[in-house]
């Protein structure tokens, strides 16, 4: 046994040292042989390989890159084409009847990334600008309204750091063009179809535009075939852009050195002349909208000047103009007069949050010779409530919600004669407007959600209601009556 064993162990020796030698030969002739000895070496270009463009890895081509994932096709026609829908207003007409005697079901749902930009709903189609945070882009997202299911997107590499959420700012479209503002002011025009990209705009290398802190807040407009924008750069303080070309058409010195804020340009006629209306870092202006004089200033105030503005200007009456802001700002009612030409602008009355209407980050809305609004953290006793004031005494509200109906940053709008609100925290309140209160006729919790504070839309009766990370389609809000379901009325000048 003793034999057999030493012989094994010669054995297993010997089969080791082969190993070893066999390993080391491979080794030695890796490092040794040399494949090709006639190598060598050729100047730049000698391969005539087409010449490159250095690239550095936070440039940003704005549109680079899109994917198509399913095609659609849809009968429906109605719209809530940009920020506030297509007559400015944030209400909604229809000739339906409603439906509250059940839950309104969910269509469907999509999970998006952190923010709060509101999706716009064009014939049977969704617009979102998104943003991607694993690829640390922009997005503009395109959905069926019906089925929910994503056609196509289109994206660009954007890096930045989260500021409570990214994307703030809703899509503009028409039957030619969607056009977005993505947070640090990159400008993307596509086909809203296909989804083809036709211009770009950087607005902070063409305008030497200042973006606010938390990122822009600025929605797009598209008037006759142009883009509104309210850069506020150096030297350009608006500007209209052809759709077609991307070329500017006409635009506004910034002789009143504005920077931008989160606020919108409002479209207003202001003493019978069309005016596109801004709240700015600096003051408000009027700019002209017509034909014979676009893009002149017409006029301007600096007295109502907050760090920060997110709501957007409303318009009370043909002269008359709210304003309001957080962060203590409260509210003030700005006079616009005309006389042979000559424009004057004049804060008429200011308060405190606590003094009258106020608004931190939604605009109010005008129905029916009622001012609606929700008056921010500093608002008093009435802070979160949905709140009415009569557009000739907004320092006394008219009425309140009850004392445990309160909504915070959350949206609101009005669908024929009701109020339609979302708490903060995804819970949807209904009121039947009356003349003078409301009443309550409805409450569904939608989600369990944080930071819902992104406009809604609605079109053909759909509802799109989002959180900071997802969007849900509300189905069945108001029953069919003959060809109803239009959405928004479109703006007649």
């Amino acid at each position: 046994m003793c034999f057999v064993k030493r012989k094994q162990k010669k054995l297993i020796a010997l089969i080791t040292f082969l190993i070893i030698l066999i390993y080391t030969g491979v080794i030695l002739f890796w490092h040794l042989y040399t494949p090709n000895d006639n190598i060598a070496m050729q100047n730049p270009g000698a391969d005539n390989r087409p010449e490159g463009k250095s690239r550095n890895t936070d440039d940003v081509i704005i549109g680079e890159f899109f994917m198509r994932y399913a095609e659609t096709s849809s009968s429906l026609k109605g719209a809530w084409n940009c920020f506030r829908g297509c007559d400015y207003k944030n209400r909604v007409r229809t000739d339906a009847t409603y439906n509250f005697s059940s839950n309104f079901s969910v269509q469907w749902k999509v999970e998006t990334g952190e923010g709060y930009a509101a999706p716009i709903i064009y014939n049977g189609l969704v617009y979102l600008l998104d943003y991607d945070e694993n690829l640390k882009s922009d997005a503009l997202r395109c959905f069926s309204l019906e089925s929910g299911v994503e056609l196509w997107r289109r994206w660009y590499r954007a890096p930045m750091k989260r500021n409570h959420g990214f994307s703030r700012t809703a899509p503009a479209v028409t039957e030619k063009y969607v056009i977005t503002i993505g947070p640090t002011g990159y400008v993307m025009c596509c086909n809203p179809i296909t989804g083809n990209l036709l211009w770009t705009l950087d607005m902070a290398k063409q305008f030497d535009t200042e973006v606010p802190h938390w990122y822009s807040g600025q929605c797009p407009r598209i008037e006759d075939n142009q883009l509104i924008l309210a850069p506020a750069g150096k030297e350009t303080l608006m500007v209209g852009i052809d759709c077609e070309t991307g070329e500017i058409a006409w635009q506004t010195p910034n002789s009143i050195a504005f920077k931008m804020s989160h606020s919108s340009v409002m479209p207003m006629t202001l003493q019978g002349k069309r005016t596109y209306v801004y709240a700015g870092i600096g003051g408000v202006c009027g700019v002209s909208a017509e034909t014979a004089d676009k893009g002149k200033l017409l006029w301007s105030v600096d007295t109502w000047n907050p760090s920060v503005v997110a709501p957007s200007p409303l318009q009370i009456s043909s002269g008359e103009i709210v304003l309001t802001a957080g962060y203590g700002a409260g509210g003030a009612l700005l006079q616009v007069k005309q006389n042979d030409g000559k424009w004057l602008a004049t804060i008429a009355d200011r308060y405190k949050p606590n003094e009258g209407l106020s608004s931190e980050q939604q605009t109010p809305i005008l129905y029916e010779q009622m001012v609606i609004t929700i008056p921010p953290k500093d608002g008093g006793e009435i802070r979160g409530k949905l709140v009415a004031y009569s557009p000739a005494n907004l320092r006394t509200p008219i009425w309140k919600s009850a004392a445990d109906e309160r909504f915070g940053l959350g949206p609101y709008f009005v669908i024929d004669n009701h109020l339609f609100a979302l708490k903060e925290d995804g819970e949807l309140y209904i009121y039947l407007l009356q003349q003078r209160g409301m009443k309550l006729v409805k409450k569904q919790r939608i989600m369990n959600g944080q930071d819902a504070w992104a406009p809604m839309t609605f079109a053909n009766g759909y509802l799109l209601v989002r959180d900071n990370y997802w969007v849900y389609c509300m189905k069945e809000i108001i029953i069919k009556s003959g060809d109803a379901m239009m959405s928004c009325v479109a703006h007649k000048k």
